[in-house]
């Protein structure tokens, strides 16, 4: 799980790393070093053009083209401005080639390197300059950005007018919210991580492959996890999350419905009776399909187990400390959100975590850039899915696939970071023709590896 900082506790672990002894020119050089290294392995001796700026971003530049050109590469740098940084103005002066004037830069090179901006820029990016980004990098034949697209906000995910879309984008030390931030994420293309020797330590992170728990060989149906569901006037919804739920390796799935659903299969029990006092439930959905039930809502909070709000049932819940002292997972989409937590102030990792800790519940701010926060400060950020995900009934088997993963063991933030990665891998295997219920067999392929 690949760590994410923000630009201020990025700079803080920098300065850490200077103050204990390592020259900032040295990262400068680790830095550049790495750039140079994925330009070459990427792209080989492919001509290249860096477009430098006067910061850090720019020094990393000058360092990279140095590299590059002691590799045989023909190299080009143009510069926006002169470098102000010491450690720039330090890379600059390493660099014995000519700098070219941006504005003068022509004709374009077949491997653009943006260096102009990286992750300090917070204002729009300058007309002019930007104009000769996107002229420069659209003729290229492979961009590649310096940590981030220039004019991108770091924290927020915010992107610039004239946009640039580079094939790869380098960063150091670890990701950046708005490598996982829509829509910055939409820009950014394939991210590279690259260790230029900063320590990182963070509680928010990249959501990786989960570390499943094993099947006990002397287990049972209900050690491998109960998942109970209560139906509502949809049934159609609560299907789907009972099948991703068996689909996931629940040991046992049950529904509590007042008439029978068709076309579940055998194994799914469904039961005229609402159960919730089971104490072997090892998680319990409400939501899906559910209606304006409000007394369902109340009943799932009484029963003492995990239980899983999603759909319908968030807009019940009314006030979110009505969910404190209780074992939830909340997956609102922003809606839902909304309605339920209001409007919050920060990017969206941070009015996740806000909501988190509001409720004492495990949040999953679902999207195009799905969020995981946990009240204890921890934050996943799901890796990119594909767009062909946002299908109806594709929450319903992210339900499913969580309450599998909370009553298999894990605990609930684990378990929804689990599901969410889960369910995207499922997308991508699904293909651009999916609907919901094709899911839960692409899960099956998921599962097996």
């Amino acid at each position: 799980m690949r760590p994410i900082l923000t630009t201020a506790e990025m700079r803080a672990a920098e300065a850490a790393t200077i103050a204990a002894g390592t020259p900032e020119t040295e990262l400068m050089e680790r830095a550049g070093a790495a750039l140079a290294e994925t330009a070459w392995q990427v792209c080989g001796a492919m001509p290249a053009l860096l477009l430098c700026g006067p910061g850090n971003n720019g020094g990393d530049g000058y360092v990279a083209a140095r590299h590059l050109a002691a590799k045989g590469v023909k190299v080009r740098v143009a510069a926006l401005a002169k470098p102000k940084s010491a450690a720039a103005i330090w890379a600059a002066g390493m660099w014995n080639g000519e700098v070219e004037v941006l504005s003068a830069a022509t004709p374009p090179a077949l491997l653009v390197i943006d260096c102009l901006f990286g992750t300090g820029l917070k204002r729009e990016l300058d007309p002019v300059a930007g104009s000769l980004l996107v002229s420069l990098t659209s003729r290229a034949k492979y961009t590649i950005a310096c940590d981030l697209p220039s004019g991108v906000d770091s924290d927020s995910g915010r992107v610039p007018i004239n946009a640039v879309r580079p094939n790869l984008c380098l960063t150091f030390g670890a990701l950046k919210p708005a490598h996982r931030l829509a829509p910055a994420m939409n820009l950014t293309g394939r991210v590279v991580l690259a260790d230029i020797g900063v320590p990182i330590s963070s509680d928010w992170f990249e959501i990786g492959e989960p570390d499943l728990p094993p099947l006990d060989p002397a287990g049972h149906k209900y050690s491998r996890g109960l998942v109970h569901l209560l139906a509502g006037k949809m049934p159609g919804a609560i299907a789907l999350s009972a099948r991703a739920a068996a689909r996931s390796g629940a040991g046992y799935v049950r529904i509590s419905t007042s008439r029978s659903i068709d076309n579940l299969p055998s194994a799914i029990v469904q039961t005229e009776t609402a159960q919730v006092s089971d104490p072997r439930i090892g998680c319990l959905v409400v939501g899906p399909g559910l209606g304006d039930i409000p007394p369902v809502l109340t009943l799932a909070l009484t029963g003492g187990c995990p239980v899983l709000i999603d759909a319908d049932a968030i807009a019940l819940v009314g006030e979110p400390d009505r969910l404190r002292g209780h074992d939830t997972i909340v997956t609102p989409h922003a809606g839902e959100f909304v309605k339920l937590f209001g409007t919050l102030p920060g990017s969206k990792a941070d009015q996740a975590l806000a909501a988190a800790k509001a409720s004492g519940a495990v949040i999953v701010f679902k999207g195009p850039d799905t969020i995981v926060a946990s009240p204890d400060g921890r934050v996943g950020f799901a890796p990119p899915a594909p767009a062909w995900l946002a299908s109806a009934g594709s929450g319903d088997v992210l339900s499913g696939i969580i309450a599998a993963m909370r009553a298999r063991g894990l605990p609930s933030f684990e378990a929804a970071c689990a599901g969410v990665w889960l369910h995207g891998r499922a997308a991508i295997r699904a293909g651009p023709t999916m609907i919901a219920d094709d899911l839960i067999e692409a899960l099956r392929k998921v599962l097996e590896r």
